[in-house]
């Protein structure tokens, strides 16, 4: 058999346009087009490529810089019957590059919720997300969203053979959502296999962000591609029972300082993401300490050795991308990396006896717990959190002196708060609250629950995202000149 076509020549004189499949790039030449003539193209944004009834397509999106936004662009043009051949080998040969072991024309179910963020998300998707979608031939079946738990309701009932992917174009509370509804579906276990990826339209876009890394969250079509080309990962999710009931949390449970300017910073929501800086500097001028009690079933403590932990786990995932890259495609939909562990959880009533629970009874400035590194484009609150360890990350913030809280709001996209000696940082199986008092908020996912005791633990490898690296996009290491850890409290008497 011959080798794929490589380069593709389409039209002569001033319509004349070249095409080469080179190595992991797409090169363009077009000499009618005075302002983009040449157009190079990674073969991971390459959307489509086919000849139709004569007519050579190619819909890929592109950058005029390497840090700029993505374009969509449409290429068509007739082909003639003795280039007919020639046109249908090199588009055949630039698909299959282009989608290497990945499913072409996803079924997509998409949520779009108008009130999100600032609230211009149905312009948005009708904008610039529908026709990267249309581009790439995705069978979509769209919701505007009109009601609080409406994605919820739907997704309970949702015919899991009819999605290939659930897209959520909103912030991080329709996302948890969606998820609950995996939980009250009638197949869970199957709901939960069921990839789901964010297009950032709200104030925080924690996952988005997560997912894509801080450039790219900014760009909508980078989800929209994530949509289309990313491959299933597998996330740790978060069992909250609360009052005999149990509850799905993807990203975080907060209390004190970080629940309050979460919750409260509602009517902030035109700032975007600044209404947390707001938020915590409004919060600290108040200074508020937050009685609770505070039981952890801990994993790890150690600041440095979780830092080298994440970043073997990160190089670990990015090789078995790569080598999935060149393998057969999964058929059920299933994770294809990131596999969950298996981690043996301590019953609770265990814990007058395991010297794993640490107990905190001392005024707290906060709580915060999650999954994934970054809370909002400012803070990056868990940087060594890890998809699939099987744990969650737990910080825990003694009173200090407002001067030394303000000095950490500066390196707070960086994560320098970690290093703090009045911030605990544990790896934690599970961990549980009991407020001193009902005055106060409690988030989960940024949604509000009533503050009252809660216990949190952990599902291995319960959810299913889309990734295009099979990690999360963060860039944090050791620090030259760090501090020691903090020291681990123990458990009260």
């Amino acid at each position: 058999m011959s080798p794929p076509t490589t380069t593709l020549a389409l039209g002569e004189g001033a319509n004349a346009s070249k095409f080469t499949l080179d190595g992991d790039t797409l090169r363009v030449e077009r000499a009618a087009d005075n302002k983009w003539p040449q157009v190079q193209v990674p073969l991971r944004d390459v959307l489509w490529a086919a000849v139709d009834n004569g007519v050579f397509e190619l819909s890929a999106l592109a950058k005029r810089k390497p840090k700029g936004m993505y374009i969509l662009l449409n290429m068509s043009g007739p082909v003639t019957d003795a280039d007919l051949p020639s046109a249908t080998a090199f588009a055949d040969a630039l698909m299959a590059a282009a989608y290497p072991a990945l499913q072409r024309q996803r079924r997509l179910k998409v949520f779009v919720n108008p009130k999100s963020g600032p609230g211009k998300a149905v312009g948005l998707y009708r904008k610039k997300i529908e026709p990267i979608f249309r581009a790439a031939r995705c069978d979509v079946d769209l919701t505007f969203t009109s009601y609080g738990k409406q994605a919820q309701e739907m997704v309970e009932k949702l015919p899991l053979d009819r999605y290939d992917a659930i897209v959520i174009m909103s912030g991080d509370g329709l996302i948890h959502e969606v998820f609950n509804g995996f939980l009250a579906h009638a197949e869970p276990s199957r709901a939960f296999r069921t990839p789901v990826t964010p297009i950032p339209s709200g104030s925080g876009n924690a996952l988005a962000i997560n997912l894509l890394g801080l450039d790219d969250a900014k760009d909508i079509s980078a989800a929209a591609l994530n949509a289309i080309k990313g491959r299933p990962m597998s996330t740790d999710l978060l069992s909250l029972t609360q009052g005999g009931k149990e509850y799905m949390s993807f990203m975080s449970q907060s209390l004190g300082l970080i629940a309050d300017l979460d919750l409260g910073t509602e009517h902030l929501r035109f700032m975007g993401g600044q209404r947390f800086l707001v938020g915590f500097i409004y919060g600290l001028i108040r200074h508020r300490s937050c009685p609770v009690k505070v039981s952890i079933k801990v994993a790890h403590a150690d600041k440095r050795k979780m830092v080298q932990d994440m970043k073997a786990a990160h190089e670990q995932a990015q090789a078995t991308y790569a080598a999935l890259a060149q393998g057969p495609a999964s058929e059920d939909g299933a994770a294809a990396f990131g596999a969950p562990p298996d981690p043996k959880l301590a019953d609770a009533s265990d814990e007058e006896e395991d010297p794993e629970w640490v107990t905190f009874d001392r005024p707290l400035v906060y709580l915060f717990a999650g999954k994934g590194p970054y809370v909002s484009s400012d803070v990056l609150q868990f940087p060594v959190s890890l998809p699939t360890d099987g744990l969650i990350d737990v910080t825990v913030q003694e009173r200090t002196t407002r001067t030394a809280m303000f000095k950490a709001i500066d390196g707070s996209q960086r994560g320098d708060h970690y290093w703090m000696d009045t911030q605990h940082y544990y790896k934690a199986y599970a961990y549980r609250v009991e407020p001193a008092d009902s005055k106060g908020w409690l988030s989960v996912d940024g949604e509000a629950f009533p503050l009252e005791p809660y216990e949190v633990e952990v599902r291995p490898g319960l959810g299913t995202l889309l990734s295009m690296y099979g990690c999360y996009q963060l860039d944090f290491d050791l620090p030259k000149k760090g501090k020691q850890p903090a020291p681990r409290p123990q458990a009260a008497p």
